[in-house]
């Protein structure tokens, strides 16, 4: 069990270096840093599987086409979420983005018609509270100011956290069928392939950066991307899904400690409240929504 405890420790530690690692890499636009975190990813992935001749099957078109709907929303979430922390603070960002289980709780409700307890249902609505808070507070609206700048952010967060929970449902999907390895790579490689036709056809430039910022992103694809998300699919063989899941809820936290340590970045009352509450609302909506696999 230490072992265990172990590694879900290092995966909240390595994701949470993430919100830092992009918040350093100032110069490189979000879409263009997707595109090389993804890149990076799946390049390392593959080489893995070709030196080791493992090979992706699916058996089926539709799970082809389930894989590339997983990697298009995987990238959409990495550019909406990278880009709002460009705008907004990194405790508001990570907090919003780590509303996905509410959302996949929604889709399981109104797409997959799957009933839902009464705590279920007050755990959207106080998700819902919690993050109009953190949009308001950071917009200064309470205050009696406005930041629209900070509410772009917010907005952007929450679109992450709407593309990665679609991302989410098409995982568990073909995680019937396909271990955690080939997921990864398969997935990874799409979200690469749609992240750099995205790049692509903004024009956006890939290279003239600070040398730095390339290190940056490469940290960002070895750390928080492969070593941090790998530790958490490494849990889910001897824990159920809920408590890892449940685990992952450290990364606001640890985000906002390293936000302020790097960045002096200091969370206002209200954001607190707000961050609080989703919180609390995404545990109890993981504990009465989800079912050990």
């Amino acid at each position: 069990m230490i072992k265990i405890y172990a590694v879900l420790l290092f995966g909240i530690f390595s994701v949470s270096v993430a919100s830092i690692i992009i918040k350093l890499t100032y110069d490189v636009p979000a879409l263009i840093m997707s595109t090389y975190r993804l890149v990076i990813s799946s390049v390392i992935l593959i080489g893995i599987s070709y030196f080791k001749k493992k090979s992706v099957r699916l058996s089926s078109r539709k799970e082809l086409f389930v894989a590339i709907l997983s990697g298009f929303f995987l990238s959409i979430h990495f550019i909406s979420w990278i880009a709002s922390i460009k705008y907004t603070s990194i405790a508001s960002s990570v907090t919003l983005v780590s509303t996905s289980p509410i959302f996949v709780l929604l889709f399981s409700v109104f797409i997959l018609k799957e009933k839902q307890d009464t705590k279920t249902v007050l755990a959207v609505l106080g998700s819902v509270v919690g993050s109009a808070l953190i949009a308001f507070s950071d917009s200064g609206m309470i205050a009696g100011s406005f930041d629209k700048k900070a509410l772009l952010g917010d907005i952007l967060a929450l679109i992450g956290a709407i593309a990665v929970s679609i991302y989410f449902m098409a995982g568990s999907f073909l995680r019937k069928s396909i271990d955690t390895f080939h997921y990864i790579t398969l997935v990874y490689s799409f979200a690469a392939f749609f992240s750099l036709l995205f790049a692509v056809a903004s024009g956006e430039s890939f290279i003239g950066y600070r040398p730095v910022s390339y290190l940056y992103m490469i940290l960002l694809a070895l750390v928080p991307q492969l070593l941090g998300h790998t530790s958490f699919n490494w849990a889910l063989k001897h824990l159920k899904a809920n408590a890892v899941a449940i685990s992952t809820l450290g990364e606001p936290i640890g985000a906002s400690v390293l936000a302020y340590l790097f960045f002096s970045q200091r969370v206002g009352v209200g954001q607190l409240i707000g961050m609080a509450i989703v919180l609390v609302s995404i545990v109890v909506a993981v504990k009465s929504g989800y079912k050990e696999a």
